[in-house]
This record gives structure tokens, C-alpha cells and sequence, in this order.
């Protein structure tokens, strides 16, 4: 009687790699750039945020990269603050810090708040002289660089929480962040390049001007608009909620590929002039009423947090520029 185990060991790896081969061929599919594209509209803004729940910088070009876009020095979401613990804050619990105005000159960060003197940051300095160091950004470590005792001292006097003191952190990496230890992460199918920087999600976020118009019509007489969702890019000439079908995003040349919708918090309730908070939760609680993900599923996963917006990573080559009025496609 012949010996059958190499055959069947053969058989047996025979299969594994065509298992192998099938699922990364499944893998790849999940990704694949679409060729056929159907223009929506035009990029109305772009707002990039260099501070973690502060104000945004408005330009009209900028660059992609990995883990988010960036105009020299300025990167949208490199800087957060951080608790005693190194632990992030943001303007849920610390609404003084929304209406922290950060401008970049070269390498120098600028921060200024109305009733408070402003303070520089020279980013590059930083980097030269501060090794990194671990802090938390939703329960993930993330290697950052201490801004400085100033820096610190500025943002403990701006938040003057008793007992507490407050650092400027700034990302030490030009890698995504890992992923959080969140379900969504599974369910959304999340990579190692989707995280960004510190953002709550992903590396970039796009808002459809029609949707936000629409919620409008649904608030009474309160005027809401883009920047109450805090987007990257601003998109005008959609329909409302067309946002929905789509699975990529064409901006220019600048492919990006729609991880997941982007679910909302209370900081769309501020206002972002005055970063006072709607007495009655508006618009999240309109939005609540319409906009909750659908199915049991997504449900269970994503709780009373309503959709509006797309959170979106990079699918083609880091260094492409978009510019204000670029075409927008989908797919």
C-alpha cells in the first residue's frame, strides 16, 4: 500500500495557500480604486485643525498625507492637551478650550483666546530638543512631544481646574495611531493606516453641505452649519444624505476610501462662534431623530450617536495636493 501522507500533506497546503491566496485576493477587493467615477459636486472648504478640540485654520490648498492633511508646519490634529495622567481632554468636558485660536507661522504654533494673553511654540524646537513620551488618546498610547512648561502654564490658567495641570502634547510619529479597542474597529473593517493622528476616528472627515441644509429645515429657526461637524472638507452640490451610498471619495486626483458615516456628539451642540451649548441639545437631538445608524446590528454597536458626515482614509499615494473647488467624485 503506498505512503499517503505527502500527498496528503501536499493537499493539505495545497489548500491552505489557496485559502490564503483567496482571502487576500478578498482583502485587496475591499480596497480596490474604482475606475468608474461620478462627479457631485465641487470642495467648498477645507478647515484643518492643528489643536485637538480647538479652532480650525481655513485654507484653500493643502496636502494629503497618511494620517491626515498638511500645509508645512500645519497638520490637521497633531496637538492635544493632556491631564495629570497624559491622558486627552477635549471640549466635552473642557468647552474652553473650542475657542483656542492656533495660527502656524513656519514651524511657530501660535495660540490666542479672547481675555487671554497668546503664547508661541516653536513645534521644530520641540522635536530638536524633547525626547517622546507616552499619552492616551481613547484608551490607545500614542508617543508624543511635552510642548513645554509655557505652554503648559497657559492652558492650566485657561482651564483653572483646581489641583490640575495641563500639557500640550504633540504626535511623535508619521504612522497612524493603532486602532482603539472599540467594536466598530471589526465591524467597519478598519486598517493599520485608517486611524490619523489623535482624531477620534479616521484621517479625514467630509461633510455634504445639502445634508447639513436639509437638518436646517428640520431645527426651527436655529442656523446650523458645517463647521458645528467640525469637517476636513466641505462638499457643495450633492443631494442630501447621497453620502450614504457611497464607498469612495475623489477629491482631484486624491482617492480616499469611506471607512465608516461619522456619528455625532455633543460637541455639534456648540456654537462655533461663541462655543456656547443649544439649551436643548439641538442639533443632536433632531438629528437623533432621524439619523440613528439602521439595523439591530449597527445599533447595538453605535448606540444613540446619530450619523452625519463621513469619516474616510487614504487610498492613493501620500503628497497629493487638493485645492479649493476641486471636483468632487464618487463611487
Amino acid at each position: 500500500m503506498p505512503n499517503v501522507a505527502p500527498y496528503a500533506a501536499a493537499t493539505a497546503v495545497g489548500v491552505i495557500g489557496g485559502a490564503y491566496c483567496a482571502y487576500r485576493l478578498y482583502q485587496q477587493s475591499q480596497h480596490r480604486i474604482p475606475e468608474q467615477w461620478t462627479q457631485v459636486g465641487t470642495l467648498k472648504d477645507i478647515y484643518v485643525y492643528p489643536v485637538k478640540s480647538c479652532q480650525p485654520v481655513k485654507i484653500e490648498q493643502v496636502e494629503c498625507t497618511i494620517i491626515g492633511l498638511k500645509k508645512g508646519w500645519l497638520r490637521d490634529r497633531v496637538l492635544m492637551v493632556i491631564d495629570d495622567a497624559n491622558n486627552f481632554i477635549t471640549a466635552r468636558a473642557f468647552p474652553e478650550l473650542y475657542l483656542v485660536k492656533p495660527t502656524i507661522n513656519n514651524s511657530v504654533l501660535t495660540l490666542s483666546r479672547d481675555g487671554a494673553d497668546s503664547i508661541d511654540v516653536d513645534l521644530a524646537e520641540v522635536i530638536a530638543n524633547q525626547k517622546s513620551k507616552t499619552a492616551t488618546v481613547w484608551g490607545i498610547e500614542v508617543p508624543v512631544y511635552d510642548c513645554g512648561d509655557d505652554a503648559s502654564a497657559w492652558f492650566t490658567k485657561l482651564i483653572n481646574r483646581p489641583s490640575s495641570t495641563y500639557r500640550l502634547a504633540y504626535y511623535a510619529s508619521q504612522n497612524c495611531r493603532d486602532p482603539p479597542k472599540d467594536p466598530r474597529v471589526k465591524v467597519f473593517k478598519f486598517t493599520k493606516n485608517d486611524t490619523g493622528a489623535l482624531g477620534d476616528d479616521t484621517s479625514f472627515n467630509l461633510i455634504n453641505e445639502a445634508s447639513v441644509q436639509d437638518l436646517n429645515s428640520r431645527v426651527g429657526e436655529l442656523e446650523i452649519t458645517p463647521r458645528q461637524f467640525r469637517p476636513n472638507f466641505v462638499l457643495s452640490g450633492a443631494k442630501p444624505y447621497d453620502e450614504d451610498n457611497w464607498k469612495f471619495v475623489k477629491i482631484g486626483e486624491n482617492v480616499f476610501e469611506i471607512v465608516m458615516p461619522c456619528t455625532r456628539c455633543a460637541i455639534t451642540t456648540m456654537d462655533p462662534e461663541t462655543g456656547a451649548r443649544h439649551p436643548d441639545s439641538e442639533p443632536l437631538k433632531t438629528l437623533r431623530s432621524y439619523r440613528l445608524m439602521e439595523g439591530e446590528k449597527m445599533r447595538k454597536v453605535m448606540g444613540t450617536s446619530p450619523r452625519m458626515g463621513l469619516q474616510m482614509s487614504l487610498r492613493s499615494a501620500s503628497g497629493g495636493t487638493i485645492t479649493l473647488n476641486d471636483p468632487i467624485y464618487v463611487a
